[in-house]
């Protein structure tokens, strides 16, 4: 095989592996370049701008050995942007042509008129006018123009359409100055957009969470906190995260019970996408924690995140949705939301084995529901008020290893934190339309919903080490395991970049 064609090959083979989400030219050039090196097939892979001299070839640059990556698209900004900004004022340029040429045609025939009975033989039709002034503006290559008008009004018109060929090209050039400028505007914006989005990411740098000592992901980062390390305006940041996928806006006085007066706190939240909705992760678990209401409900998602990571279960969560009118995937109700049918198509494909256990994790106790004496709040299908176990309305198949699990839970969890649970006290679970009595499921699943107070998830320092007592009690009780290994919890980095599988939004600064 060729040289050329070995290259060729090592380049589909890694466009064919390859499943990130480049931001940008130099990023896959970078991840190419890396690819190319660690096939051993090389001696060298540069990223270059310019091709070698000639006394760089002299001086014995061996190209059968060195590959070169050429950004060629660095020499094609200009046609690029110039492109672009006659696509943007296309509509424009049309309205403007069609003017002129309306303006030129009604001209024409006005001068024949005046010019008919002074030059019958050249002015013999309106075709012959026309053609007189439409000849002006391309400097008259057929001669058709050697019979200039005589009478006074055609000598008018004829200055009127000398004008109008200046303005034939003065028009449309004045338009696409402008479109030029906006494009390189937005070039340089979309710039600004990028590193203010790398600049966001470094703000989620991975931080020590002492209690649990593993390194976590910030829960947020307020506007103030980012504003004075990184020097970026509130406006800024607020259209970074509106044009950039895995950051959202929050308010942090969602997250506290309005008894205790809230003030609005603006904040970011850092999330991963891998999905239409979301994300989805399958360990291959046989349980799988459930976060439908992420994008809603501040920092439960990541909380959420974190359950399945350390306990090495499937997690699939609703990143991605309207904020009002809001609907939750907790329920299915029809017409079903954006991405809900590819979310239900997941839940049911993880759901899909024997035995298996979902965990669905919402935030209780914040806005306008009010703080309750227990923190943790189980359902397993009844109503509010019913603490009993057996129903027939349960949706959780395994009783028994639940009442083991939920009698376990609760006296480890006073024990460890001096936090408390209920069992269907405060909250229904009694709903038709809930999503494990909607959607194709086993018979032989059990389905547990947890609300979990935003003071416990959110406020409480311990909150890392919290999530990973519930990863610890679902392995130890419903698996019969100890917690699984995990390094990456161990490992500094940004956002969710480096763990596994591999984030498709989150990359390095």
């Amino acid at each position: 095989m060729s040289f050329i064609a070995t290259v060729a090959a090592h380049i589909r083979e890694f466009i064919a592996s390859c499943d990130e989400l480049m931001f940008n030219e130099r990023d896959f050039q970078m991840k190419l370049a890396v690819s190319l090196l660690a096939t051993g097939a090389y001696d060298d892979v540069e990223v270059e701008y310019f091709i070698p001299n000639s006394a760089a070839k002299a001086a014995g640059y061996e190209w059968s050995r060195t590959v070169r990556l050429f950004r060629i698209s660095r020499y094609m900004k200009s046609w690029r942007l110039l492109t672009g900004a006659i696509y943007e004022k296309r509509r424009e340029l049309l309205i403007s042509m069609q003017f002129l040429m309306i303006v030129t045609f009604i001209l024409s025939l006005i001068l024949f008129y005046c010019e008919h009975d002074r030059q019958p033989e050249a002015y013999d039709n309106g075709f012959a006018s026309v053609m007189w002034a439409f000849a002006q503006y391309i400097g008259d290559p057929g001669g058709f123009a050697d019979t200039p008008p005589v009478s006074v009004p055609g000598k008018v018109i004829a200055c009127i359409v000398g004008l109008l060929g200046i303005a034939i090209v003065a028009v449309p050039a004045g338009i696409l100055g402008a479109g030029f400028t906006e494009a390189i505007e937005k070039e340089n914006h979309k710039e600004t957009i990028e590193e203010n989005r790398r600049k966001l990411l470094k703000a989620f740098e991975r931080k020590l969470d002492r209690p649990a000592a593993m390194q976590i992901v910030p829960f947020f980062r307020t506007l103030a906190d980012i504003q004075s390390r990184f020097h970026i305006t509130c406006d800024e940041m607020i259209e970074t995260v509106e044009s950039t996928p895995g950051f959202r806006l929050i308010n942090l006085a969602a997250t506290v019970t309005t008894d205790r007066m809230p003030h609005d706190r603006l904040a970011i939240e850092h999330f991963n996408i891998n999905r239409s909705y979301g994300q989805m992760i399958d360990r291959g678990s046989a349980v799988t924690i459930v976060s439908p209401s992420s994008c809603i409900d501040p920092t439960i998602g990541i909380f959420s995140y974190y359950i399945a990571f350390i306990g090495g279960f499937n997690y699939i969560s609703r990143e991605i949705g309207e904020y009002a009118p809001y609907r939750s995937f907790y329920t299915v109700k029809q017409p079903l939301e954006e991405g809900q049918a590819d979310y239900n198509a997941d839940l049911e494909a993880l759901m899909n084995r024997p035995g298996s256990w979902s965990f669905t994790i919402l935030a209780a106790s914040g806005a306008q529901e009010p703080e309750y004496p227990t923190q943790f709040h189980f359902g397993i299908g009844g109503g509010k008020g019913d603490e009993s176990f057996d129903f027939e309305s349960s949706v959780v198949a395994d009783k028994q290893k639940y009442i083991e699990f939920f009698s376990d839970f609760t006296a480890r969890l006073k024990e460890k934190f001096d936090l408390e649970a209920d069992n269907g006290r405060y909250h229904s679970t009694a709903s038709s339309i809930l999503w494990s009595r909607k959607l194709a499921i086993p018979a032989d699943s059990s389905n547990v919903v947890v609300r979990i107070s935003w003071s416990t998830t959110l406020w409480d320092v311990r909150r890392i080490k919290i999530a990973a007592f519930i990863a610890e009690e679902i392995n130890r009780v419903i698996l019969g395991r100890d917690l699984p290994s995990s390094p990456e919890l161990y490992r500094k980095d940004f956002g969710f970049t480096g763990y596994s599988p591999v984030s498709s939004i989150s990359r390095h600064p």
